[in-house]
């Protein structure tokens, strides 16, 4: 039997004092590939949020990569962010620094110190997304799917048990897309687990996979002929 990485039990989540989503019940296990689908505004980002400590856990018991999210304080949540590697629609690189730069602020932000160890990391992350060649440019110098790939090197950056991917395709072109989404497949198929949120069904019809749907304060898994 696979581990749970993910498990939650008659979770509502709350945008201040709005209720966004309620009763969610679902499990990730370890090696999975998820979608998280549904229309704007159906809650996907309020639900990465939660799982990421952006928002707190108020009703419902919630784990996540050995993290209760229900006792989660704050001082927790870099500990917690460690263990997740988040992909951003907007990529979210810092625009004043090399790529190299970008990177080795996340580690030095996360408590690397050995020069050595971050150079080797940084090159293996880029080698897993075809970007080593590109370390030395700067974000502005790329593509929108050569920053998507160091984005996703980035989140690969502290080998993440889970990758946390929020409309990864978003601001792409659908050929951009896939060559993306062909990047999440290999990193998936070394055994990691990633949550994706999309609205992007010709991604779903290509890459057939588990997916969830936020519709109705609901949060469901759907069965693929359905989509």
């Amino acid at each position: 039997m696979s581990e749970s990485i993910l498990h939650l039990e008659n979770v509502s989540v709350f945008q201040k004092e709005n209720l966004v989503l309620n009763e969610i019940n679902l499990e990730v296990k370890k090696g999975e590939f998820v979608y998280l689908i549904g229309k704007t505004g159906s809650g996907k980002s309020s639900f990465m949020k939660l799982l990421y400590g952006d928002l707190p856990l108020l009703e419902g018991s919630g784990h996540i990569v050995d993290f209760d999210l229900k006792t989660l304080k704050e001082k927790d949540i870099p500990y917690l962010r460690r263990k997740l590697g988040i992909v951003f629609q907007d990529f979210k690189l810092l625009p004043d620094r090399s790529i190299n730069k970008n990177l080795r602020f996340v580690l030095k932000a996360t408590g690397w110190t050995d020069d050595s160890l971050m150079d080797a990391k940084i090159e293996e992350v880029l080698g897993k997304v075809g970007m080593k060649t590109k370390g030395f440019k700067f974000p502005h110098e790329l593509s929108g799917g050569e920053q998507q790939r160091i984005a996703i090197a980035r989140a690969l950056l502290n080998d993440p048990e889970l990758i946390l991917a929020d409309e990864p395709t978003g601001n792409l072109d659908p050929q951009t897309s896939v060559e993306v989404m062909k990047v999440l497949q290999e990193i998936n198929a070394t055994g990691r687990t990633i949550l994706m949120a999309t609205h992007d069904y010709a991604l779903i019809l290509k890459y057939p996979s588990k997916t969830l749907k936020c519709d109705g304060n609901k949060v469901f898994e759907v069965v693929q002929k359905a989509v």
